[in-house]
């Protein structure tokens, strides 16, 4: 499993955006991209491809839109960067 994580922040509720690639029980290997509000019910899709090089292609495309809309990679998770000391 190799997995993308992004966040954007600026707006009333932080939003985050995950592309995966993993493989599936039938050996294709499957992307899935989840996205929504830091905290909410995210929306996913899944799509399926035959061989692992045509999912890396297509992850990456994904990946390259979320940061070209505004979302970065955050090496603090929102939730652990907002919590109090004490």
């Amino acid at each position: 499993m190799l997995q993308a994580l992004l966040y954007r922040t600026g707006k009333a509720r932080p939003l985050f955006y995950r592309v995966e690639i993993s493989r599936n029980l039938f050996e294709e290997a499957s992307v899935t991209r989840e996205w929504g509000a830091v905290g909410g019910t995210p929306r996913t899709i899944t799509s399926c491809h035959t061989d692992l090089r045509a999912a890396s292609q297509v992850a990456d495309t994904y990946r390259q839109r979320a940061l070209q809309r505004g979302y970065i990679r955050d090496t603090v998770p929102l939730h652990l960067a907002k919590q109090t000391p004490g």
